[in-house]
């Protein structure tokens, strides 16, 4: 039997404290005349939706890869977050602002009291036009959109500073996920059933160690930069122009990355909804920008390694003290498992292997 490992996620203040900073938010007396509040919690943050902004509240936690359990902290992060997307998204990023107590009692949002937390203010974008839901719901993404996106993302990784030891960093990250994906998944198989294989494990990490020279070479030739480091559907708005936002704050190492690799996940993402020729599209793009493309064995390593980490952080979810929505991280993990053994094979994760941007 699997001994689970309790992930640490302690709070940095009393669960009643926190409690009490939702109430007050969700209850809309921050944003008096307005429609209901709409809560979205993750495990990091607690995100309230106005009609036309969305208000970011990190929560006070630690987790494996940031602690916010001080005030100082969550400031700080606030402040990486907005300027980090910026960047990328511009002015629908509005600014960073306090929660307070005031001298009478009670909170409010911004004015004068004691701060006692920050939210990060943000435009709304309209649901419709996200990626995520233009590929569930429709109307299918079109080329001309796909395109778009493809050129915010490369004038973006254009204008990206470029570090001398950016490939050998990349390369270290790349194996070490690549040796906790083996580690945890292994160890939670009991939930994974026959889509976790042993020898799609061991590729992962023998992939990414003989791709080690092309690595260090690209980081040599400035093709790895810092870029968005958690690119999905539900980052990108095809709004005109396009919107991509929710860049990695809490690690530059995350942010340093090769376009391909960022690319190929989300071209994999798209594939999952039945839109294989996005990927397509986007990666004859990028190299059509001038931009050098990877060997096969180097996109190959990359497509593995981000659905086994993704397998590896959803399934991580069971590790929880407190574990929301338990029956959803198995399937999802599964799901992940599914891509990553498709790549292993070299086969499509999709069977959409139309290339309609080509007509």
């Amino acid at each position: 039997m699997t001994v689970l490992k309790a992930r640490p996620g302690a709070l940095g203040e009393s669960g009643q404290v926190l409690a009490e900073k939702r109430a007050f938010l969700e209850s809309g007396a921050a944003w008096p005349g307005e429609a209901p509040v709409e809560c979205i919690e993750t495990h990091a943050s607690l995100v309230f939706l106005t009609p036309d902004r969305v208000w970011k509240l990190k929560k006070s936690v630690f987790l494996p890869h940031i602690d916010l359990r001080t005030l100082e902290a969550r400031e700080h992060y606030c402040r990486e977050e907005l300027r980090l997307n910026r960047e990328l998204a511009g002015d629908i990023y509005h600014g960073v602002t306090p929660l307070v107590e005031r001298s009478g009692g009670g909170l409010a949002l911004g004015g004068p009291g004691r701060v006692v937390d920050w939210l990060i203010e943000i435009a709304r974008l309209p649901a419709a036009a996200m990626l995520d839901r233009r590929l569930a719901e429709g109307p299918t993404p079109r080329p001309p959109e796909i395109e778009a996106l493809c050129d915010l993302l490369i004038s973006f990784y254009q204008g990206r500073q470029s570090w001398p030891d950016a490939g050998d960093r990349y390369y270290d990250r790349l194996l070490k996920q690549s040796r906790i994906n083996a580690d945890h998944l292994v160890e939670m198989q009991q939930h994974l059933g026959s889509e976790l294989q042993p020898e799609m494990l061991a590729s992962g990490i023998s992939g990414i160690e003989a791709c080690r020279d092309e690595i260090l070479a690209r980081g040599v030739e400035g093709i790895i930069v810092e870029g968005h480091g958690d690119l999905r559907p539900e980052h990108v708005c095809l709004t005109e122009p396009p919107v991509v936002f929710d860049r990695v704050e809490f690690d530059h190492g995350f942010r340093l990355i090769d376009p391909y690799d960022e690319f190929n996940g989300l071209g994999y993402d798209c594939a999952l909804s039945g839109a294989g020729w996005i990927r397509d599209l986007l990666l004859f793009r990028l190299a059509d920008s001038g931009s050098a493309p990877p060997s096969e064995a180097l996109l190959k390593a990359y497509g593995m390694n981000r659905y086994l980490t993704r397998a590896r952080l959803a399934i991580d979810h069971l590790r929880d003290a407190e574990i929301r929505t338990p029956r959803k991280w198995p399937a999802q993990a599964r799901s992940f498992l599914a891509v990553a053994g498709a790549v292993f094979r070299q086969e499509a994760p999709i069977a959409d292997s139309e290339q309609r941007w080509r007509h």
